[in-house]
């Protein structure tokens, strides 16, 4: 394996309808990107999907299978602790609905690359709003979250919750993976907060998030009960010096 080489960790639960076209746009990029699905037993054969590219590209795709559903925010972690076991320099982030354009990949690599940044967002809110599909309800509650999250926390980022992003290898060791505890949407902003302690640089780049067209969303109400949470308990954390 070449140490320059990029993994991009794919959590999935139910996403057989999309898997197949996420990977695929992904490993025809250019440049040296692996893909790790890490999939939470789902029932509709999405592991299954997998392992047949698998078959195809046994050297860029590889799935872990888990027991049953256990949370956006595990699987990152198990993603994060695959890619630092091996030797990846890059490690990105990204759903696996299309809501994220595989094609905007390269652009969140190359502030790492370029060292002009350890942590890189694709940013729904930067420079405007770009988002599509979405509700007004929802739009407004995400947006929201954003200046709720900056309030509190002190982040400069405009997309606090974005799943789209790319770390350098350097900051998930640095980051205490055992300590890390949010498992829904709240995970991005724990890890964007947590880096950004640590002395971290964090950077946004544009990109256009598309709603899904296929399958059901993950958002619950006990998703954006956790976030709200969250932020207070990562600032009060490190205002007694327990981050």
């Amino acid at each position: 394996m070449q140490s320059a080489q990029t993994l991009v960790v794919i959590p999935t639960y139910n996403e057989a309808e999309n898997i197949g076209h996420v990977v695929n746009q992904v490993l025809e990029l250019p440049g040296s990107f692996h893909v790790l699905v890490v999939d939470d037993g789902s029932p509709d054969g999405t592991g299954d999907i997998v392992d047949g590219l698998i078959t195809t590209h046994p050297d860029r795709v590889h799935l872990v299978r888990r027991a049953g559903k256990l949370g956006l925010g595990t699987a990152y972690i198990t993603g994060f602790r695959y890619a630092l076991e091996r030797a990846y320099t890059r490690v990105c982030e990204m759903d696996a609905d299309l809501s994220h354009n595989p094609a905007d990949l390269p652009r969140l690599v190359a502030p790492i690359d370029a060292d002009e940044a350890d942590v890189v967002i694709g940013s729904r809110y930067i420079g405007g709003v770009r988002i599509m599909n979405w509700p007004l309800s929802r739009l407004i509650l995400s947006y929201s979250a954003g200046i709720y999250t900056r309030a509190i926390t002190r982040l400069t980022l405009q997309d606090v919750t974005a799943g789209f992003k790319c770390f350098r290898r350097e900051v998930l060791e640095a980051i205490d993976l055992d300590e890390v505890n949010s498992n829904g949407y709240s995970f991005q902003i724990e890890m964007n907060y947590k880096a950004w302690k640590k002395g971290f640089r964090l950077a946004e780049v544009p990109i256009v998030f598309t709603e899904r067209t296929e399958g059901r969303s993950k958002m619950s109400k006990a998703i954006v009960r956790e976030a709200m949470w969250k932020v207070w308990e990562l600032r009060l954390r490190s205002h007694f010096g327990r981050l």
